[in-house]
C-alpha cells in the first residue's frame, strides 16, 4: 500500500485533568523540541497500539480510542488514572516538520491524588481559572479552560473562541 504524503496526519489527544475547579498543568522540560518551558495538560499522539491489540468493539471498529489514549497519556505523563472523561474542542496545527496535527481536547476527573511526573515535565499546579491566567500555558489552552467552565455552568457554548 502506497502513502500519500498529502494525506499524512498525525492524531493526539490532550486531557484537561479537574478537581474542586482546579485544572492540573504541568511545564514542559526546556529541552523539549515544542513548546520548551511552557505550561499545558497531559496530551500525546494516539498509536496504534492504543487498540490494535485489543479485541474490535464491532466486528470493523475500536471504539473509545481518544478515550483511551487520554487514559495512556494522563497515566504516563502525571501519573493519574482518570474517569468522566468528556469533550472540550478540535483543532489542527501544522508541526515544524510540516504535517499537520490534529489535537481532540478532552476533559476528566482524576482517580487519585498522588502526581508523578514524567522526565519531560518539570513541574505541575492545580490552577482555577485566575490563576491560569498568570502562567505561560501554550497558546489556545486558556481558552479552552474557559470554554470548560462554561460547559460545567450549563451555558450554551458553541466552540472554542479566543477570549
Amino acid at each position: 500500500m502506497k502513502i500519500d504524503k498529502n494525506q499524512m496526519h498525525y492524531i493526539a489527544v490532550t486531557c484537561i485533568i479537574v478537581k474542586d475547579g482546579k485544572y492540573l498543568v504541568a511545564k514542559r522540560a526546556d529541552w523539549e523540541k515544542a513548546f520548551p518551558s511552557r505550561w499545558t495538560v497531559p496530551g500525546g499522539k494516539l498509536e496504534v497500539l492504543d487498540y490494535a491489540l485489543r479485541e474490535k468493539d464491532t466486528a470493523h471498529h475500536w471504539y473509545n480510542v481518544f478515550e483511551d489514549c487520554a487514559k495512556r497519556e494522563s497515566e504516563e505523563e502525571v501519573g493519574l488514572q482518570i474517569k468522566n472523561i468528556g469533550y472540550v474542542t478540535s483543532m489542527v496545527y501544522i508541526r515544524p516538520d510540516g504535517i499537520p496535527c490534529t489535537i481532540v481536547s478532552l476533559y476528566a476527573e482524576p482517580v487519585g491524588e498522588s502526581i508523578s511526573l514524567c522526565h519531560a515535565l518539570t513541574e505541575y499546579a492545580w490552577v482555577d481559572l485566575e490563576e491560569a491566567k498568570s502562567i505561560d500555558l501554550i497558546d489556545g489552552i486558556y481558552d479552552e479552560l474557559v470554554l470548560l467552565e462554561k460547559k460545567f455552568r450549563g451555558e450554551d457554548i458553541e466552540g472554542w473562541k479566543r477570549e
